[in-house]
């Protein structure tokens, strides 16, 4: 685990920023391929991209410094709430603040929500897989002793004091990539708008809350004893998920009888 991933003078680069940012790039691009079956311009997307990382990042980092006050930030200079280049975003915070903020951004130039939703689902987990393995190089989200073979190490500093460890970030990613590719199949065969983010929303949802059995980076922050604040959160996504892809299947398969009765 080295969190630096190189030094140029004063300027310092990590790991953990370098590949969050690599994995935003990555999922804008693939987005902006997709979209055209949307009948969407690259430009949409590129012009979405800066609101969709700006929510992400705002979301993210909120959601950690509210969870994490007591432990990483009471007591401490005001500029740590800043320095997301060293890690430190709760996913499920930042994928709130990118909805919104894309939200707000196609409601303003009257772009079809929905259809963008569709278009953008399936890079939200291949930018996962990047941010993950940032995770992994960073130290953090780490998971809980392991006798498995493929359990990984941290160097006796780290608050795991160099005990094996689940590789709880690469089996993120490794799920997020089989996410992905379901997304993608999908997409391919989506009968109504909303489809895929809606499939999206309850794939995560069974990915942390399945990963999160592994975790070890927890300590008491636990509701009521049996589930991780990631799993109760998951419950919500996962709900969201079936009441959208219920309530835009019949409506679209309304709209169908509708026209077949015509």
């Amino acid at each position: 685990m080295n969190p630096v991933a190189f030094e140029v003078g004063p300027i310092t680069l990590h790991w953990y920023g370098m590949l969050v940012a690599a994995g935003f790039l990555a999922g804008l691009a693939l987005a902006a391929k997709r979209s055209k079956r949307e009948g969407f311009t690259g430009q949409a997307i590129r012009d979405l991209g800066p609101w969709l990382i700006g929510g992400a990042i705002v979301g993210a980092r909120a959601l950690h410094v509210v969870s994490y006050w007591k432990e990483a930030y009471a007591g401490r200079a005001w500029s740590e709430i800043f320095m997301v280049h060293k890690g430190g975003l709760v996913y499920y915070g930042g994928l709130v603040g990118a909805t919104i903020a894309g939200w707000c951004y196609l409601r303003w130039k009257n772009l079809p929500v929905l259809k963008m939703a569709d278009a953008l689902a399936p890079s939200i987990p291949v930018g996962y897989v990047f941010g993950r393995v940032g995770c992994l190089m960073n130290g953090c989200c780490y998971g809980r002793f392991c006798e498995m073979p493929w359990a990984i190490h941290y160097p006796e500093h780290h608050p795991t004091h160099g005990a094996p460890v689940h590789p709880t970030q690469i089996y993120d990613a490794i799920f997020s990539a089989g996410v992905w590719l379901i997304l993608e199949w999908l997409y391919r065969r989506k009968r109504f708008d909303g489809q895929v983010f809606g499939a999206y929303l309850i794939g995560y949802a069974i990915l942390r809350s399945t990963v999160e059995l592994f975790r070890g980076d927890y300590s008491t922050a636990h509701l009521n004893g049996w589930v991780t604040p990631g799993q109760a959160v998951s419950i919500g996504i996962f709900a969201t998920g079936v009441a959208l892809l219920f309530w835009l299947g019949q409506r679209a398969g309304g709209r169908t009888d509708k026209v077949g009765s015509s």
